[in-house]
């Protein structure tokens, strides 16, 4: 496994495998091919799984559908309007 997410794959690649259909899911990003959302997987993650036990919970995916909803995650959080809590 590499050290960083961002070296698995070119910066575009993960595109191919985040889809958002509106007959799949109402529209939410899901990993292509699958009904499984990408915010189920970052959710995983952010939970403290690893991307090995997060496909164990979801044998449909490969690393690289991890890594792509790593790289959607960093481009939502590039984008110009930002919504943050002001204490």
């Amino acid at each position: 496994m590499r050290a960083c997410y961002h070296e698995a794959m070119d910066g575009k690649e993960w595109k191919d495998r985040v889809t958002a259909k509106p007959e799949v899911c109402g529209g939410q990003p899901c990993i292509r091919d699958t009904r499984i959302p990408v915010a189920v997987v970052l959710d995983g993650l952010a939970e403290g799984l690893t991307s090995q036990q997060v496909i164990s919970h979801y044998p449909s995916l490969a690393p690289e559908d991890i890594t792509a909803a790593i790289h959607y995650a960093a481009e939502l959080s590039r984008e110009s309007v930002w919504r943050v809590a002001v204490p």
